[in-house]
């Protein structure tokens, strides 16, 4: 079996992932969709169920023999790959004792903020010299991706120093305005909550996390927003209620309260997303925008988390959304189908 050709057709397939898992056929996500690759394969090769020396061969194609053998001893491995100019951020796992793989592709053409409708007060803050902004969801909402634009807009806009921290490196970056500097985990920093530790000794302006994981992680971002600098991170978190108390609640009981007023200070932004079905194809971003302004720092700091959404309801006129709301524009606008709309609203009887 032709395994680097897998690769090939999934990126030509406008594919977001592809799937390769013993027992089973090559299975690309094609607009959210679980599809065969024979589905959309033309050529001549039929790709039947995958055996264990393919995946022996996907390895071998992956991974150097120091990560092969990380691989081995931690039974999970992120990385990434390249073919023909396209690029991938694989993870490879074990799943009955046996390999599997997951590759998401990565779109060679940097994402701008407009291309994946993120409205203008974003911009604003990101042109801040410090602060906190947020962008949540669960896997596959397109987090990484949004991320990459607001770097993008920074490296084309200002002049500044960024520095990333990811895990593994997805988009590649060309120093534009701005000096940018990507870390790899793994091969470039031991993890996230040490690359953030050293990151003050590297002049840096802009500090890009790929994820926060853990209190150490949490802790060393607030301290950075503090100090001066704009930090953009993901968390998996479901709306911005839950990650602003996600963040508190990480941290032990005699912390909370010092916590809850950086934060009123701090946070300039939580933007939470889902990718939906658009009804001409592809797929459309859901958002749900949580924004700074005295009542939100005065809910924070009180400890009135459950409130925000009503706030969020109250200013809209500021840029601020809820995902109910959002997505009933996007079904009136005809972007989405009521079914769809149905799926995912918070509040199902505020149709």
């Amino acid at each position: 079996m032709d395994v680097k050709n897998l690769f090939k057709i999934a990126a030509e397939a406008k594919a977001s992932d592809l799937h390769l898992l013993v027992g089973q056929p090559p299975i690309i996500r094609i607009d959210g969709e679980l599809v065969t690759v024979n589905s959309v394969w033309s050529g001549k090769e039929f790709y039947g169920p995958m055996s264990v020396t393919d995946l022996t061969v996907v390895t071998e194609l992956l991974l150097d023999k120091e990560q092969r053998a990380r691989l081995i001893k931690e039974k999970d491995l992120d990385c990434s790959y390249a073919i023909n100019g396209v690029r991938f951020r694989v993870n490879l796992s074990y799943e009955k004792n046996n390999l599997c793989v997951v590759a998401r592709v990565i779109e060679e053409k940097k994402p701008t903020l407009e291309e994946i409708g993120m409205p203008d007060i974003i911009k604003d803050l990101l042109d801040q010299p410090q602060g906190l902004i947020l962008i949540t969801g669960p896997t596959g909402c397109g987090k990484s991706t949004t991320l990459a634009a607001m770097v993008n807009h920074i490296n084309s806009t200002r002049s500044c120093h960024i520095v990333t921290l990811e895990d593994p490196i997805e988009y590649i970056f060309t120093s534009d305005k701005s000096l940018v500097a990507q870390r790899q985990l793994g091969s470039d920093v031991s993890s996230f909550a040490s690359g953030l530790k050293h990151v003050l000794r590297q002049d840096p302006n802009v500090i890009m996390v790929g994820e926060m994981r853990d209190l150490e992680t949490i802790s060393a971002a607030i301290t950075l927003a503090e100090t001066g600098h704009l930090v953009l991170a993901t968390l998996h978190t479901y709306n911005a209620v839950q990650t602003v108390d996600r963040i508190i609640d990480i941290f032990p009981p005699h912390q909370q309260a010092q916590v809850k007023s950086q934060l009123s200070m701090l946070l300039s932004a939580v933007i939470s997303q889902r990718l939906l079905p658009r009804i001409s194809g592809g797929r459309v971003a859901a958002r749900e925008l949580l924004i700074r302004n005295s009542a939100v720092a005065n809910l924070i700091r009180e400890g009135k988390i459950s409130q925000l959404k009503s706030v969020m309801e109250m200013n809209s006129r500021n840029g601020m959304v809820t995902l109910d709301s959002h997505l009933k524009e996007l079904y009136k606008a005809g972007e989405i189908s009521k079914e769809t709309m149905t799926t995912y609203l918070e509040d199902s009887e505020a149709i």
